[in-house]
């Protein structure tokens, strides 16, 4: 990584622009930063670092997320801006960065902030020209760190190197170097390595602990299945041989379950056989008390027999009169049936002949069929009178129609008469708008015309403004480049005017000792010019000639742009004139409001002639309806007069027909009525007579029936029949007094129930005593049993799964073994750790070994040999050993600690240690080149030779083509090197003077 050049505007102390040139100050190789105390010389090595990462180092950022780092002395419009040029990556980049700024607001009262902005460009040796690669923060602080390989806290270690920080480094103890260089190696891998075996161990403990707590909780069921005899071992979930104790246990219990098991199965074959004998003896005193029961309950029945004779007998012969009246039955219900049909046929004849005429009401039926033959004949009479008196109804029904049409014409006529009055007003109103419209548009077309120069005109007025803004800009950026064009001409020419005095010394460079001069010929050269602090070379030469050339390329870009900007400017003004925007602009703004209306209007033109076609099409229609109306009027006079000529015959008619009654069919209606009655009344009479026979003669027939039955009377006969529901009750009675005495017989008559019956009373309750007590200990020595069962087989189950659980849990605890002695080794508390070194420590200490290392090789010359750095793995007190840093002093052959230098010694001490620490961090960071290093303080405390030699050591770092920045206020180096940066401070804040080594 290369500085260029470095620009800086209202930051830290530097109110206005101040600009570094870090190729002339890299020239020499070795160049100062100096200045009084405050005058801003970190503020500069701040603003590379804001540069590059966005921030500065440590508490100097302050808050508002960099709002802190604008200067105070800048002016009120001036923003804060800070632009670096480097080459890092065979790569040259400028970033430019600019923190937020809070300004006064455009318009109104008060503050606005504006947001951080930041630019990444690259410059592109093909075109000679830079290339914008990116805005964005994110994008731009990753491309720059992949590119440095370094975060920023490594950068301000490393290329930024602040003494004071390795003066502490190198008297700190183990934890705080271990604390710097984890931020500079980046060992939090490490560190992570050592965490995720912790917590891979105290996830397997977790695991191995779950595990035996599963173990234990299966060894208390075993204990509870048990019944307590089983003996838990005295361990702990996690404690070793806690499942050989737990499977050990179990085994035991399995052997005791199993021996209970079979002295339970003893006991319930003897309690079985017992049960079995009571049992049959329980069944034969059971047999014998149901014999014993059964035949007194069969001598009480036949008691209660002999208690019923007199009533079996009675039902019996009610039974028997029964039989006989059932063959009267028949007549009876004849009889019945008879007298029910007489009752209705006299019930219906009376009631037919009260709705008769006083003077039919004793009529017989003959006398009352003719009158209904008479009325009949009458009602057919009447016939063609009700074909009159429909006719008459539909003569009134077409005249109410005629009437209606006649109302509806006149409706039409009156209507067409209206709409016709105002015909005339409404077609001169249609019109109108149809001639408006007509004229809209003509005026429409006209305006059209008028409306795109307008805008045409306002478009140029527009491109004029923009181009005077863009012209004006264009014209400040060509005197800007034809003044960088200016000076970069003058730096070449003095370079080139540098290098032609230093010529003689670029020429001495090439000859060689028997060679003639190039200029004099001569081949002895007893005094050779020597090239000077700040000579210029061919290639300085070369680099301002290619600045100057490319400056003034941008002089003749941005003249062209000028030319182009002003031509264009021209032609918008010769399109829009000398009018102003706003003019044109309310002029083309009216135009266009003008036609907006013009067009609206034109639009209604088609619907105002539709309209006017419709209203034109409708006075004819109404005409038409008009004429119509008037011709159907006529020709309903000839057809009312003949439906009055009809309608008066017919009313003669039907008033003769009529009679007293209201009309025709009122008049038939009353002989319909009058013809049904009497036809029912006769029908009703002939019914009665008829009934009346039949009942005499069922009467006859029934006294006949009973005589022959047995019967004095028909009456003895109907009380001696039952119901059906009486007959089978009587029938059910008899029959189950022959069943009971059946059955009593039967039973009485057994040989066993008899022998029975002469033995002893069976003592039921004893067997049942006996029965029940074996009984009962056949159930417990059955529930013994299968609890001896259960424990056997629970046992077994908590014995597989406690086997399956330890076989499972064994990988698991043999990994928790491993990882648990990884995790101590790591983390320094294992035995097999005798430095008790964590694992990052232990890196670290590698890294520390190789800085030592080459923090050794300067420290050997600015000591004059005297002093070795080296690494010690030793432990300082109780902590932990790895990261010791010891000096070896050549004088005396001894190492003692850092902490016993001078202040002088330690400062040359921390230099070397830094720039060893440089060169690892680059190493480590990819091996990207470092070829600018700035050194911060520390030098007012060398002697002159010390420093002599501190200063050659930094001069041979331009052997490696590097140029180191020294940042003192010491004076002597003012003398000693001639490349200066000079920071002056005042009261209107601090500005840049730049010496070059020339």
């Amino acid at each position: 990584m290369r500085l260029h050049r470095l620009d800086i505007t209202a930051f830290g102390p530097f109110g206005a622009s101040q600009s570094v040139d870090f190729d002339d100050l890299s020239a020499a190789g070795l160049f100062l930063l100096h200045g009084p105390t405050g005058a801003g010389k970190t503020s500069v090595l701040d603003a590379v670092c804001y540069a590059l990462y966005g921030s500065v180092p440590g508490a100097r950022q302050g808050g508002g997320q960099g709002m802190t780092l604008r200067s105070d002395h800048a002016a009120p419009g001036t923003r804060t801006e800070v632009r670096l040029e480097l080459t890092v990556a065979g790569r040259r980049l400028e970033i430019t960065r600019q923190p937020p700024w809070e300004r006064l607001k455009l318009r109104g009262k008060g503050t606005t902030v504006d947001k951080a902005q930041t630019w990444l460009r690259e410059y592109d040796a093909t075109t000679r020209a830079w290339k914008d690669l990116s805005r964005s923060h994110q994008e731009i602080g990753e491309e720059v760190t992949q590119l440095l390989g370094m975060s920023r806290e490594q950068f301000c270690q490393v290329v930024l190197l602040p003494q004071g920080d390795f003066a502490r480094f190198l008297r700190a103890d183990a934890e705080a170097r271990g604390k710097l260089l984890g931020r500079l190696f980046d060992t939090r891998r490490f560190a992570e390595v050592e965490k995720r075996l912790a917590e891979r161990r105290r996830a397997t403990e977790a695991q191995v602990r779950e595990g035996d707590a599963t173990l234990l909780a299966d060894a208390h069921r075993m204990q509870q299945a048990a019944g307590d005899a089983m003996e838990l071992p005295e361990l702990a979930p996690g404690e070793p041989g806690l499942a050989e104790a737990v499977l050990e246990a179990a085994a035991v219990a399995r052997a005791d379950a199993r021996e209970l098991l079979t002295i339970a199965d003893r006991r319930l074959a003897e309690a079985e056989s017992a049960q079995a004998a009571t049992g049959r003896r329980l069944a034969d005193a059971r047999e014998l008390d149901r014999l014993q029961r059964r035949y007194a309950e069969a001598r009480e029945r036949a008691a209660r027999l002999a208690e019923r004779a007199d009533a079996h007998r009675a039902a019996r012969e009610r039974m028997e009169r029964a039989r006989k009246a059932e063959a009267v039955a028949p007549a009876l219900e004849l009889r019945d049936a008879a007298d029910g049909e007489h009752r209705r046929a006299a019930t219906a004849e009376a009631g037919a002949r009260a709705l008769l005429p006083q003077a039919l009401a004793d009529a017989g039926a003959a006398g009352l069929a003719a009158a209904a033959r008479r009325a009949a004949e009458e009602l057919g009479g009447l016939e063609s009178a009700r074909r009159a008196e429909r006719r008459l109804a539909e003569l009134v029904e077409e005249r109410a129609g005629l009437d209606r049409q006649e109302r509806a014409d006149e409706e039409v006529r009156q209507e067409a008469e209206t709409w016709l009055a105002e015909w005339e007003t409404v077609r001169t109103g249609l019109q109108s708008r149809v001639d408006s419209a007509q004229e809209a548009a003509t005026r429409a077309e006209q305006l059209a015309v008028q409306r795109d120069p307008a805008r045409r005109r306002l478009a140029a007025a527009r491109q004029r403004d923009r181009l005077s803004d863009d012209t004006e800009a264009a014209r400040q950026r060509a005197l800007a480049a034809a003044e960088d064009a200016v000076e970069a001409r003058a730096h070449w020419l003095d370079l080139k005017e540098q290098r032609l005095h230093g010529i003689a010394a670029e020429l001495a460079a090439n000859l060689t000792d028997g060679s003639p001069c190039a200029v004099c010929g001569a081949t002895q050269h007893p005094a050779p010019a020597r090239k000077t602090t700040g000579h210029v070379d061919r290639e300085a030469e070369e680099r301002a000639l290619t600045a100057y050339q490319t400056a003034d390329e941008r002089r003749a870009q941005a003249e062209r742009n000028l030319g182009t900007l002003r031509e264009a400017l021209a032609a918008a003004t010769a399109e829009a004139g000398d009018a102003p925007t706003a003019r044109l602009a309310e002029e083309a703004e009216e135009l266009e409001t003008a036609y907006t209306r013009a067009r609206a209007t034109a639009s209604g033109l088609h619907a105002a002639q539709e309209e006017l076609r419709r209203a034109e099409g409708e006075r004819e229609q109404r005409v038409a309806a008009q004429q119509q109306a008037a011709v159907r009027s006529a020709s309903r006079v000839a057809g009312r007069d003949r439906l009055e000529r009809e309608q008066a015959v017919l009313e003669a008619e039907l008033t003769q027909s009529r009679g007293a009654a209201e009309s025709v069919a009122a008049r038939a209606a009353q002989l319909e009525r009058r013809a049904a009655l009497l036809t029912d009344a006769a029908d009703t009479a002939r019914a009665a007579e008829d009934t009346a026979q039949r009942l005499k003669d069922a009467d006859a027939r029934l006294a006949d029936a009973a005589f022959r039955a047995g019967f004095d009377t028909p009456a003895d006969a109907a009380a001696a029949l039952l119901d059906d529901t009486a007959h089978r009750e009587l029938q059910r009675r008899l029959d189950a007094w022959q069943s009971e005495e059946a059955a009593v017989r039967a039973v009485l008559a057994e040989a066993g129930t008899a022998d029975a019956a002469r033995r002893p009373p069976a003592d039921l309750a004893s067997a049942e005593q006996a029965a029940a007590d074996a009984d009962r200990r056949l159930r417990e020595a059955s529930s013994a049993r299968d609890a001896a069962d259960r424990c056997r087989a629970e046992l077994d189950r908590l014995s597989a799964h406690a086997t399956t659980s330890a076989r499972r849990l064994a990988p698991l605890r043999e990994e928790h073994t491993r990882v648990a002695r990884l995790a101590s080794l790591a983390a320094g508390t294992s035995a097999d750790n005798e430095r008790r070194m964590r694992l990052e420590s232990y890196v670290l200490a590698a890294r520390l070994e190789q800085v030592a290392a080459a923090a050794t090789a300067r420290l050997l010359r600015m000591s004059s040999g005297r002093y070795t750095l080296v690494h010690s793995d030793d432990r300082s007190g109780r902590g932990r050993s790895g990261l010791g840093l010891h000096v070896v002093d050549a004088w005396t052959g001894r190492e003692r600690d850092t902490a016993t230098l001078s202040g002088g010694e330690t400062f040359f001490a921390s230099l070397a240690l830094a720039l060893g620490l440089a060169d690892v961090v680059t190493d480590e960071a990819g091996g990207v080149r470092l070829d600018t290093l700035f050194i911060d303080e520390g030098f007012g405390s060398l002697d002159d030779q010390t420093l002599d030699e501190v200063l050659d050591v930094l001069d041979a770092l331009r052997e490696r083509d590097r140029s180191v920045g020294i940042v003192s206020h010491v004076a002597d180096l003012r003398r000693r090197i001639h490349a200066q940066l000079e920071v002056v401070k005042g009261r209107s804040g601090s500005v840049l003077r730049q010496r070059g080594a020339g």
